[in-house]
């Protein structure tokens, strides 16, 4: 039984060899003209974001934390003159000098008050940060932010600058 399945296979096989000639051609499988993609494709152009206004208590907490930090820098502006009449009354005195000590803790004083505007600098940036990952409007946090930024810029600066005049 299984060499009539034999037999039938090899007269199928060579049934099917006999169907093409030598001088037949096949047709090319390369791509068609009409097989190719044409022209161009341009994406629709997106509807701008317009970010939903800030919620009201954010509003208010940006107008406490701004007062504050305005409040702060009264306070270092306000001891500022002091802190460098001290400086400038220890200038060339070296530590454990009673002038020194006065400029140190004059000096201190105004780092205190700098440390209130650095607090609610932080605070505006944890604001800005949750606008911006919620898709906010930042345009009043960010001036608010930027304000205070180069306020305590500035107090950096004159700090640094009397603590380098008692080096």
């Amino acid at each position: 039984m299984r060499s009539n399945h034999a037999l039938v296979l090899a007269v199928l096989g060579s049934t099917l060899c006999a169907c093409t000639t030598a001088s037949e051609e096949y047709p090319s499988l390369a791509m068609r003209d009409a097989e190719r993609v044409a022209g161009t494709m341009q994406p629709a152009a997106p509807a701008p974001y317009v970010p939903p206004p800030t919620a009201p208590a954010v509003l208010e907490r940006l107008d406490q934390l701004a007062g504050e930090a305005s409040s702060a820098h009264q306070a270092f502006l306000a001891a500022a003159p002091q802190a460098r009449s001290a400086v400038a009354a220890a200038r060339g005195e070296g530590p454990g000098a009673d002038s020194w000590a006065r400029a140190q803790v004059a000096v201190s004083g105004l780092e205190a008050s700098r440390g209130k505007a650095m607090i609610a600098l932080a605070d505006l940036d944890r604001l800005y940060v949750d606008a911006a990952v919620e898709g906010d409007e930042l345009d009043r946090i960010g001036a608010a932010r930027d304000r205070v930024a180069t306020q305590v810029a500035e107090q950096n600066a004159t700090i640094d600058g009397m603590l380098s005049e008692l080096r």
